[in-house]
């Protein structure tokens, strides 16, 4: 897994994405109790907003770390948004990518260096 200074996590399958917030993350944000999610098909480039999350603390939006086209989102977060809280880096993933450019993910950051800006 890599990370994002704005707490986004991707998990690498081939050239596919799977993207979510780290548990870092949803302990800030309080309970989930609504996301929106992205359009499949859309194409994105690393930065962009691309999600947002409602919990009982925030609204919080979620950034793409990789460039590429929104395969699959995670539609059981429409009716149970909780599972970001219950497991954020698993079951709570928001969506997956087809990368544009795998060697995007070289610049993000790996947990050590995650971690080190969460403390």
């Amino acid at each position: 897994m890599k990370y994002t200074e704005t707490h986004e996590w991707i998990h690498l399958e081939g050239q596919v994405g799977i993207i979510g917030i780290t548990e870092h993350a949803q302990k800030q944000l309080g309970d989930i109790v609504f996301v929106e999610l992205p359009k499949i098909g859309r194409t994105v480039k690393a930065g962009d907003e691309i999600a947002v999350l409602e919990s009982t603390k925030a609204a919080a939006d979620v950034y793409t770390p990789v460039s590429g086209t929104i395969l699959e989102v995670n539609e059981s977060l429409k009716e149970i948004p909780e599972k970001i809280n219950q497991d954020p880096e698993k079951a709570g993933w928001i969506y997956k990518i087809q990368l544009s450019d795998v060697n995007e993910v070289e610049k993000l950051l790996d947990f050590s260096a995650y971690e080190l800006i969460t403390k």
